[in-house]
């Protein structure tokens, strides 16, 4: 603990200092900066003037140290297939990629959107257009072509990545089908490159369309990686709004590495031996920052499983970690919620003595979940790593660093060196211990996001302007007399379901979409596996419906429409929803209904008090 403190109050004191030294000390940088942060609220610029690239960092400079034949990633498929990349091998094929994107005249600046399923060619595109000073953006294999096409276009991608299919449950998930739907509406994209996976028979359309297996038969081993500016724009991760519209959160390069690299170290107490294994889809950011740079940068052998945890029983994960005898796991609130309910007997069958530290992402964990987690899964000798971060954080921000600061079952404790949090009220005041508010970070951090693709003002509006100076999270927390922080979920329009954010607006807006719907209002409700779970009050118009089936059709309208992770957990009809005087419709009602069947909260703005009354009693009906 007197390490932890120590290292805090050093960043506190002097940030400068601070994240220069951890900079000289975790990358490789072709020149150095001239300044640290250049800080003008809600613009940073980190280690201005510096050049690097990361692609090199997490590659190129161990090549020439003993890593160069460690194992860089350790693949599985679903079906059981193995690969075992190590460090010099994993740069040939990224090396080789590189090259075929820069002969295609690829180059820093242009845009490429990355659909693939979870196989490692997936972080070869990613570090390929990473050496290359391409910026790309990964799009979450169980997206749909509606998705996949409003992301392109906010992008203006010239480039598309992907596959034929991927394996989930036993069954091909083909993903070209998804693309070629995408892109009848998408006239920016030049190229789709497509790697063979399952061998499906696909439709390739002459002058776009070309395999990565015909491309790599010319491709060089010559293709060094671009010196770019540290503040060079890296990726674009689309997360989900309080609008319809899903938003591009763009991370840069120098910042981001140092910061994710730092807290691998850090958070994770790696050691050069370890066997690594953070099971979240490369999709999301988790997978950006600690399946693919994170680990890779600091040198580590990181785990990439392609599957479904219940396929094809519901052991595979602890078969995994026998089998490659993991050492450190990171996963979800929701998957280990999932386990619980099949029973000890999957765990306890399997030798899990490998494990060293457990991890977990993506949501708060209940204290019930970490007790089990702990208990069954950990057999009480591995400290839990209950870690708090955001997509537009980048990194890490609220965890335990394991062996020197005690947990609390559902606390992500305290915050890593260089984040200073707080929680205040709407007018930014500090609430006090034990009370409950809004959670903020007082000052810039290397990994931080530096703006909304395409709409600055947005970003500053959102993130900047709430409480001026302070990055607003749009989370609820407390603090307790130990300093410790209790993450109490969103304040905002978005459900967080099995650690997927999603908009309530994207799912009002694919609802109203269909020909029977007039109106439509989403909120979150609590669920014991998924944490949350998406709960839909729907207004029809005037017609003979049949309700059972309508519900049914609907529900796989939204999952065509976003994505199967989307489908309504249930929709309910009604004549009229909760409105404002104004016409906005109070969500918050909507909530407290399926949440806790009474409305308790301010109904002072409400126009009609007995459409709340008819839906509270439907509820008690139902």
């Amino acid at each position: 603990m007197e390490g932890y403190l120590d290292l805090y109050r050093r960043a506190e004191n002097d940030p400068d200092a601070f994240w220069a030294e951890v900079a000289e000390r975790e990358i490789h940088w072709f020149e150095k900066w001239s300044q640290v942060l250049d800080w003008k609220p809600p613009t940073a610029r980190w280690f201005v003037g510096a050049r690097t690239n990361v692609a090199y960092n997490c590659l190129d400079r161990h090549i020439a140290t003993h890593r160069k034949n460690k194992v860089a990633i350790l693949f599985e498929g679903e079906p059981g297939d193995q690969r075992f990349l190590t460090y010099q091998e994993l740069h040939r094929l990224v090396v080789r990629f590189a090259s075929v994107l820069k002969s295609r005249g690829y180059k820093a600046g242009d845009r490429a959107i990355v659909y693939m399923p979870m196989i490692p060619e997936l972080p070869i595109a990613m570090l390929a257009c990473a050496r290359l000073g391409i910026i790309h953006s990964v799009v979450f294999g169980g997206f749909s072509a509606e998705a996949l096409k409003a992301r392109i276009q906010d992008l203006g991608a010239t480039l598309v990545i992907t596959a034929d299919g991927g394996y989930r449950r036993g069954k091909e998930v083909k993903l070209k089908p998804a693309v070629d739907e995408a892109l009848t509406e998408c006239p920016s994209v030049r190229d789709v490159i497509v790697y063979k996976r399952t061998g499906s028979e696909t439709i390739m359309q002459s002058g776009r369309d070309l395999w990565w297996h015909d491309l790599d038969q010319h491709a060089t081993e010559d293709c060094p990686a671009v010196e770019l500016d540290s503040e060079h724009p890296l990726y674009v991760l689309y997360t989900s709004g309080t609008t319809g519209k899903p938003k591009g959160i763009l991370h840069t390069t120098g910042g981001y590495l140092t910061y994710i690299t730092a807290t691998m170290k850090w958070v994770f107490d790696l050691r050069e031996e370890d066997t690594y294994w953070c099971s979240a889809d490369i999709g999301w950011v988790t997978g950006h920052s600690y399946i693919v740079y994170g680990p890779l940068s600091a040198g580590a052998t990181t785990v990439m499983y392609e599957g479904a945890l219940d396929f094809p029983a519901f052991d595979r994960w602890w078969r995994v970690i026998e089998k490659y005898r993991i050492n450190i796991f990171y996963t979800s609130p929701t998957a280990i919620r999932a386990l619980i309910r099949q029973g000890d007997h999957w765990p306890d069958s399997h030798d899990l003595s490998s494990l060293r530290l457990l991890g977990s992402v993506g949501e708060p964990i209940n204290p019930a979940a970490w007790e089990w987690y702990h208990r069954v899964i950990g057999k009480e000798r591995c400290p839990i790593i209950d870690t708090w971060w955001q997509t537009e954080t980048g990194g890490i921000m609220i965890s335990p660093m394991p062996g020197a600061v005690a947990a609390k079952p559902g606390s992500g404790t305290l915050p890593m060196p260089g984040v200073i949090p707080d929680i205040v009220d709407l007018n930014g005041y500090e609430v006090g211990t034990d009370r409950e508010g809004y959670l903020i970070i007082r000052r810039p951090w290397p990994s931080m996001a530096r703006t909304i693709w395409g709409d600055p003002e947005r970003f500053k509006e959102q993130y900047w302007t709430r409480v001026p100076g302070a990055y607003f999270t749009g989370d609820a927390a407390r603090r307790d007399a130990d300093g410790y922080f209790w993450i109490l979920g969103r304040v905002d329009d978005v459900m967080n379901v099995s650690g997927h954010r999603l908009s309530t607006m994207e799912v009002e807006s694919a609802l109203v979409k269909h020909p029977a719907v007039a109106e439509a209002a989403v909120v979150g409700k609590p669920h014991e596996i998924t944490g949350q779970a998406v709960c839909c009050f729907v207004t029809l118009k005037k017609g003979d419906w049949d309700h059972e089936k309508l519900g049914q059709d609907l529900r796989n309208w939204v999952a065509h429409e976003i994505g199967a992770f989307a489908r309504p957990n249930e929709i309910r009809f009604t004549d009229a929803l909760p409105k404002t005087r104004s016409g906005k419709i109070m969500r918050r009602l909507l909530r407290e209904i399926v949440t806790n069947n009474t409305v308790a909260g301010d109904v002072t703005t409400l126009e009609d008090m007995s459409v709340v009354t008819k839906l509270a009693s439907q509820h008690d009906e139902d």
